[in-house]
């Protein structure tokens, strides 16, 4: 069965304009089960692999018609952090965002593959499910999934579908990511690996997988239209109870070395090594018998007239600022196209300032504004483009290159643990559960577990596995 998808906002008009109102319905969410489709979904994904050149999405330091992106090395070496946006994902109506955190030797490479491949198998998989309805003589979706006042049962149920379709493709494009990196030839995960935090928004509703310690929050109006911080995800750390108790079940070990009591991590059953500080990650392969995984942590948001943008980003900026003070400094940016590029500052002039010996983290911000606007001042679109580093280290090239395996940094940690005066002071908290169970499910959002909240950033590996063919005997 063909599948129409839009990858730009021409062509899905010029798509409406022909067919009848069943193809327009379908369209809506970028699925066309029509027959008589010339080009088969297949003949799109190869389309799409010439993705430095597609129309709107972006992966380097700018702006897009509803978000802005900005990327910045920190004092470690490479830039190991990425990035995406696509808009007209799959129509219209839907946008897809994504901040990816490499650790390891070729946590770079590892972060730049997933932030390629995931967007197409998200898409596959989505068609797949959705084919597969029709199939069976079930209609497709509408994009925006709100109920009008005259509509009740059949729309709450044609939601319901809508959440588990979104539902299974990111199970299995997540799936399906971690075992192509293990099969690949040509980079070696086995000790290197990255985190995900991919946000689609389509219509009303809001989408979220995410695995590993990038957050995602939104900042929303209260009732005295006032602006608050709302958090969309949880950190994936080993201290976590769940994550812990999943860890240890599978012989893993959970604990924090004396240097960094707040930081736990996780180890090998043989072996101090190599020391994960999170519990879930693309990649990591030493660790995924003993309870690391790369299954997702899946909710769904229905969005309102007073929710105003939502930030992506990798722990480099969580680590010094809390979730409040992310909110007002794009709240009160002087334009939008340039919110991303002054978190970063700000949150780089944080490091400098709260931990001045220890090396500023890589730092990545996506800032998507749910209105759909962007301002139109063009006075910081040079600043935000003429990025060295994007030049350098965001090329899209997912080729492994010398100047990257010798600008590598070394694993050692930084000793940088704040006190508990400055936990205090700075340990934002959100309002998302961590009742994140292995099925990807969100629990209520009366809890406030955060990993390592209040701790700065250490490395996410303290040492390499030191493997030997020789277990010790019991």
């Amino acid at each position: 069965m063909g599948c129409c998808v839009s990858t730009s906002s021409k062509s899905a008009r010029s798509s409406r304009s022909t067919g009848d109102t069943n193809v327009q319905t379908c369209l809506e969410i970028g699925f066309c089960g029509q027959k008589s489709a010339r080009r088969t979904f297949s003949d799109h994904v190869i389309s799409l692999h010439q993705l430095p050149s597609l129309p709107n999405r972006i992966f380097t330091n700018g702006k897009s018609r509803s978000s802005c992106i900005f990327t910045q090395q920190g004092r470690k070496g490479i830039n190991q952090d990425a990035m995406i946006v696509w808009e007209d994902f799959i129509s219209e109506d839907v946008t897809f965002c994504g901040v990816f955190d490499g650790h390891g030797p070729h946590g770079h490479l590892v972060a730049r593959k997933v932030r390629e491949a995931l967007p197409l198998k998200l898409l596959s998989f989505l068609h797949s499910s959705e084919s597969g309805q029709n199939g069976s003589g079930k209609t497709c979706f509408r994009g925006s999934m709100k109920p009008e006042s005259g509509e009740s049962e059949k729309d709450v149920a044609a939601e319901d579908k809508l959440n588990s379709m979104w539902r299974e493709a990111f199970m299995k494009a997540y799936k399906a990511m971690d075992k192509e990196l293990r099969s690949h030839p040509n980079l070696d995960c086995f000790c290197s690996g990255s985190t995900a935090v991919t946000v689609v928004k389509q219509g009303s509703n809001l989408f979220m997988g995410n695995i590993g310690d990038s957050r995602a929050i939104m900042g929303s109006k209260d009732i005295n239209d006032v602006m608050v911080a709302i958090q969309l995800t949880v950190d994936l750390k080993p201290d976590l109870p769940r994550e812990a108790e999943r860890i240890k079940r599978c012989k893993g070990r959970v604990f924090a070395l004396q240097d960094e009591p707040e930081v736990h991590r996780v180890w090998l059953p043989f072996d101090d090594a190599p020391g994960l500080a999170m519990a879930r990650a693309f990649g990591d392969f030493c660790l995924k018998e003993y309870g690391v995984i790369s299954i997702p942590e899946f909710s769904h948001r229905l969005l309102t007239d007073k929710d105003q943008f939502i930030v992506l980003a990798s722990d480099g900026i969580w680590d010094v600022l809390s979730n409040e003070e992310v909110v007002k400094i794009v709240s009160l940016a002087p334009s939008r196209s340039s919110a991303a590029r002054i978190l970063v500052d700000s949150a780089v002039r944080e490091w400098k300032l709260k931990y001045p010996t220890s090396k500023v983290d890589d730092c990545a911000v996506v800032c998507l504004f749910l209105d759909g606007k962007m301002d139109s001042e063009s006075d910081c679109d040079e600043q935000c483009f003429s990025s060295a580093i994007m030049q350098s280290n965001h090329s899209g090239n997912l080729v492994e290159t010398d100047d990257g395996q010798k600008s590598e940094p070394t694993l050692q940690r930084n000793f940088t643990v704040r006190s508990s005066e400055e936990n205090g002071r700075y340990g934002g908290r959100g309002g998302v559960s961590v009742d994140a169970v292995e099925d990807g499910r969100s629990g209520p959002e009366d809890q406030n577990w955060l990993g390592l909240e209040g701790v700065s950033r250490v490395n996410s590996l303290v040492q390499l596995p030191r493997f030997s063919e020789e277990k010790p005997n019991n």
